[in-house]
């Protein structure tokens, strides 16, 4: 009997040193699944204080306006857009091509007019012909016009060049006398823009006839789908210094890539005559870094529909803690036999 008194007594050590080690070992995950929790909890802090931040959008003041016309200009206006900088150097070439050609052809007037003139040449030539000089005047334009159509025909190509896949849409429609900007990939809002009254203009340091009360908010950097279309008669979204003008005709659908390269305000107008009114609807493009452009878009009830991706995601730490806790509440019950023994 001692002896098997003895022997039990061990196996009720043995058994207690076994559950106090369980007991030790739940505690122990416990303690490292919150630690984790509250780790996944301090790393996702900064990203939403940062959401935060991110929604305090702020329209561009007068400081970032960067297309607009200038009174007594003659060349046309700096260009912020890859294709606006492709036709600005052309646009270049063209002219110094005309400078050329027109100071020529006044320089042989000039000697014509001097060297062959009654005076100078009292008996006139009979020269009917010279077939050096026949060819140099036919083979010469030809070899400008070639040289004009090459660049010419890659700009057009280029201009025309469909958007790609990843493009973000927006939709321009005119009415008689303002713009509606309809945004289908972020929720399908629509946007009406008209001319800002004169005097608040004037107020703000904005130009006038120009600001409009709610702009066309498009990201930096990105290709931009632009559809046109009419709702009443045929008008045209021309923005002059992004190299854009495209005609909104009713029942039609038309569209062009635009792609603003730096943040600012980029002025328009309507270019196609529309009425009474047609002077008196401009264009006001706002171009703007994406993290501003998504608070924008937020701001107006629209969405990027990632929202709903990112929910989840969020829920996978919880979820992995409860599972690292399981085998601690799997170790609970066995604290029962202990009273047993």
């Amino acid at each position: 009997m001692t002896k098997f008194g003895a022997n039990a007594c061990k196996q009720i050590v043995l058994l207690l040193a076994a559950i106090a080690a369980l007991a030790l070992g739940g505690l122990a995950q416990q303690a490292s699944a919150q630690e984790a929790a509250d780790a996944a909890a301090t790393e996702s802090a900064p990203a939403a204080e940062g959401a935060v931040d991110a929604v305090a959008y702020t329209p561009l003041g007068p400081d970032m306006i960067k297309g607009q016309p200038v009174p007594g200009g003659l060349d046309v206006q700096p260009q912020y857009s890859d294709i606006g900088v492709e036709a600005m150097g052309l646009h270049t070439g063209l002219v110094w091509v005309m400078i050329i050609i027109s100071a020529f052809v006044l320089l042989l007037l000039l000697w014509v007019i001097v060297r062959y003139n009654k005076r100078a040449n009292p008996v006139p030539s009979k020269t009917s012909h010279n077939t050096a000089i026949e060819v140099i005047w036919t083979v010469v334009p030809v070899l400008i016009l070639v040289a004009i159509a090459v660049p010419s025909m890659r700009l057009l190509a280029n201009q025309f060049e469909s958007p790609p896949e990843d493009a973000i849409t927006v939709k321009a429609t005119g009415y008689q006398w303002y713009w509606g900007y309809t945004y289908p990939d972020h929720g399908g809002f629509e946007v009406i823009s008209n001319m800002m009254p004169e005097d608040e203009a004037i107020a703000q340091g904005l130009p006038p006839q120009l600001e409009v009360d709610n702009r066309m908010v498009v990201p930096v950097g990105v290709p931009i789908r632009l559809q046109t279309t009419g709702a009443d008669v045929i008008h045209a979204f021309a923005v002059p210094s992004l190299w854009f003008k495209l005609d909104a005709v009713p029942g039609r659908l038309n569209e062009l890539t635009m792609k603003v390269n730096e943040p600012g305000i980029y002025y328009g107008q309507c270019s196609e005559l529309c009425g009474a009114r047609h002077g008196y609807m401009p264009i006001a493009v706002e171009a703007v870094p994406m993290e501003q452009f998504r608070a924008w878009v937020a701001s107006k009830g629209g969405t990027f529909g990632d929202e709903e991706e990112a929910a989840p995601e969020a829920e996978v730490v919880p979820a992995a803690a409860t599972d690292e806790a399981a085998p601690a509440d799997e170790a609970a019950p066995a604290d029962e036999p202990a009273p047993a023994a």
